[in-house]
């Protein structure tokens, strides 16, 4: 089998993600992609038509985000038409599989660049504007799986595994603290790309989620973000979101609402990408590698508690690579919400210094379809500053499913 390089990471800024408040709010998702694809062509010795193809991971696949994005954004960045461009939906994990089916081509052998990431404009195209809500609205589905929202999921982890509200404040607060010292120390500037307007303009050259003045007192102050929704009708009729949950789980007597807007994950936009080559098309054009793709995994899990798959997914990735954890000198566990990593490290036994050592989505924000690829580069930039060897992402995802990626520096 062939090696997939990565040759160089690019995302924009994640803008707030809500119309007319976000920096991001006014530009179309077709052009953030298009600007990190033109990043890329501006940093590295390449030209667009020896591209084979362009994958884009983006979960709300409507309206402006609609026609295929990726296809969209190689036309929108100018290029010639030569590039193809395919759009994936694995839910949060979207733009992570992206990298992978990249990364799959090119050590098959079947293709020798190819740039891929995601996109996703959250104040443009909201969460379930694609009108799938919970389990695509089929009530014959929800007879086999009573899926509920993601956030009850978070909630019911945290009750299942004894995750207190303050556990999850601490980490929230941690995660906040640890994004404020890498934005002081200019960790992310070597991906980060500004987003520009039709004028030229820099629009926005900065991170808008981050809360560097965050307080555990503060926090303890927000009220639990989904106790609403349990508590409102199923589907079906004759169940609370929280009562179909406890039927597939009742041992439990409750589900403990603990996850707030302040531990869980930011509604923001934003797109990554990141170009990945043969080695003989990289040294055909003098293009060094920064690393190769050495395994990636995915998994089905439970589907009602949704969120527990990046621990099974990290498992088959290692296997795969012939590793244990204790191989990995970084992690990025997506912070969707903050029950999720705090489960991960401690079913795999994962130190937690080890962990989102520059914040996480809880801090940065979470732009669904662009998180994974943007991942990928933060945590290839954060290995590359500490002069570590190897690093694994790996992120939960809607519908009960895991995905995980290893990445080895030369």
């Amino acid at each position: 089998m062939g090696e997939a390089w990565i040759i160089d990471a690019v995302r924009t800024p994640r803008g707030i993600g809500k119309k007319g408040k976000g920096a991001l709010s006014d530009v179309h998702p077709q052009e953030l992609f298009a600007q990190c694809l033109n990043a890329l062509r501006s940093r590295n010795a390449f030209e667009p038509d020896e591209i084979d193809d362009v994958v884009c991971g983006c979960v709300s696949q409507v309206g402006e985000q609609g026609a295929c994005i990726a296809r969209m954004a190689v036309l929108c960045a100018g290029w010639p038409i030569e590039p193809s461009g395919v759009t994936l939906n694995r839910f949060c994990g979207s733009g992570q599989q992206a990298v992978n089916f990249a990364a799959m081509g090119i050590m098959s052998g079947q293709q020798d660049a190819v740039i891929a990431g995601g996109v996703e404009s959250m104040s443009r195209c909201p969460l379930f504007s694609d009108g799938g809500g919970v389990a695509g609205e089929n009530p014959d589905l929800l007879k086999l799986h009573p899926l509920v929202p993601q956030g009850i999921s978070a909630d019911l982890i945290a009750t299942l595994e004894g995750f207190s509200r303050e556990d999850c404040d601490r980490f929230a607060y941690e995660s906040q603290m640890k994004c404020k010292r890498a934005v002081e120390e200019g960790r992310f500037a070597k991906s980060l790309i500004p987003v520009r307007g039709k004028d030229g303009k820099v629009l926005l050259d900065r991170d808008e989620h981050p809360r560097p003045y965050t307080t555990l007192e503060g926090l303890a102050k927000l009220e639990p973000a989904f106790a609403n929704i349990g508590a409102s009708t199923y589907l079906l009729g004759d169940l609370t979101f929280d009562q179909a949950a406890l039927k597939r789980y009742p041992q439990l007597r409750e589900i403990r609402h603990v996850h707030t807007a302040g531990n869980s994950s930011g509604i923001v936009d934003g797109a990554g990408a990141l170009l990945l080559a043969s080695p003989q098309w990289a040294r055909a054009r003098g293009l060094k590698p920064r690393a190769r793709v050495r395994a990636m995994a995915t998994c089905g899990s439970e589907p009602v508690i949704m969120l527990t798959g990046p621990v099974e997914a990290t498992r088959r990735c290692l296997k795969r690579a012939g590793m244990t954890i204790n191989d990995i000198d970084l992690f990025e566990i997506n912070e969707a919400f903050a029950a999720v990593p705090l489960k991960v490290m401690r079913d795999l036994e994962i130190d937690p210094e080890r962990v989102n050592v520059n914040g996480g989505a809880i801090a940065l924000g979470h732009p669904l379809g662009a998180t994974g690829a943007m991942l990928l580069g933060t945590l290839l930039d954060e290995m590359e500053r500490r002069d570590k060897a190897t690093g694994l992402v790996t992120m939960c995802i809607g519908g009960g499913m895991g995905i995980a990626t290893i990445i080895e520096r030369f």
